[in-house]
């Protein structure tokens, strides 16, 4: 696990130096205090950050501790399934139900099939759909689906 996370980690270090590139070339929105390169300068600086952890922590040697019932092919599956199942829920169900609706359903799916506890689960679900919808709506003025709510603000 060590020599893949060491892999993976410097793929996305450069593909955070390639994004972080090209971004800044990006215009400026007038009348907008932030410019189109906003989002993905923010999507480089988070890729640059997960991929410095990845080296850092192959490097410093630690890995991976899997519970033996949690390492079956199956199960994996399962989750993987799970996850691609609530992409496609989304994109199916995003206009009529709203994202205000659908983002916390798949969320806490995909928490709970990844064996996140109930109280995590609920909070990042609700917690990362509020900001979410917040960041778009209030900051990036990129309106996301309203579905069966009403802009209430």
């Amino acid at each position: 696990m060590q020599r893949t996370d060491r892999w993976v980690g410097i793929a996305l270090v450069l593909l955070a130096a390639a994004v972080l590139w090209s971004a800044r070339s990006f215009p400026n929105v007038p009348g907008q205090k932030l410019g189109a390169g906003f989002l993905p300068m923010l999507v480089g600086a988070g890729l640059l950050l997960c991929g410095l952890v990845l080296v850092l922590r192959s490097v410093r040697g630690e890995r991976y501790r899997a519970h033996p019932q949690e390492s079956r092919a199956a199960e994996h599956i399962g989750s993987s399934l799970v996850v691609m199942g609530a992409v496609v829920f989304y994109i199916l169900a995003a206009d009529r139900l709203g994202f205000l609706i659908v983002a916390p359903l798949a969320l806490l799916a995909v928490f709970k099939a990844l064996r996140v506890g109930w109280w995590p689960s609920l909070a990042w679900a609700l917690g990362g759909t509020a900001v979410v919808h917040l960041a778009f709506y209030k900051l990036l003025r990129v309106p996301l689906p309203w579905g069966v709510f009403r802009p209430f603000y």
